[in-house]
């Protein structure tokens, strides 16, 4: 009975994820066919000059990224450079204020220390490949989010 019920949810897990990929295999055509020197996009079902050469229409994939980017660039980082701003100074009341005369209480200030730059790290890392992302596709930003700081 176990192994018909994790069968059960294994099938449900893939047709709920494989469910859009049916959807989206429909084509859509243009009505009325399109003129001479022109094609139809089938995803939008409209005509296109055909000089424009098919490939990924960014106009389309643009939207979401730049929202993507905004939300992380805006909100995110801020927030995590905040927390690990916050666990850096914890760490250095401990060891210095608070654990000045235990050896046990500078350990541990010593630790949120370790763990506040390491949050630096991570998150200056992920900000640095969000940039080389958008650079490297050539995506816009809404223009709203800081820059990283530069040397």
């Amino acid at each position: 009975m176990k192994t018909i019920s994790r069968l059960a949810v294994s099938a449900l897990f893939l047709a709920s994820f494989s469910a859009p990929l049916f959807a989206s295999a429909q084509e859509i055509t243009c009505s009325p066919p399109c003129q001479q020197g022109f094609t139809c996009d089938s995803l939008r079902g409209v005509c296109v000059p055909s000089s424009t050469g098919g490939g990924i229409n960014l106009s389309v994939i643009t939207p979401y990224s730049s929202g993507i980017i905004n939300l992380i660039n805006g909100i995110l980082v801020p927030v995590l450079m905040a927390i690990a701003f916050i666990t850096f100074l914890w760490g250095v009341y401990k060891y210095f204020i608070q654990g000045a005369s235990s050896d046990t209480e500078r350990e541990t200030g010593r630790q949120f220390v370790l763990w506040g730059i390491i949050g630096f790290v991570v998150i200056l890392s992920v900000w640095g490949l969000v940039a080389i992302v958008t650079n490297f596709f050539s995506l816009q930003t809404g223009g709203a989010a800081p820059k990283p700081p530069t040397f």
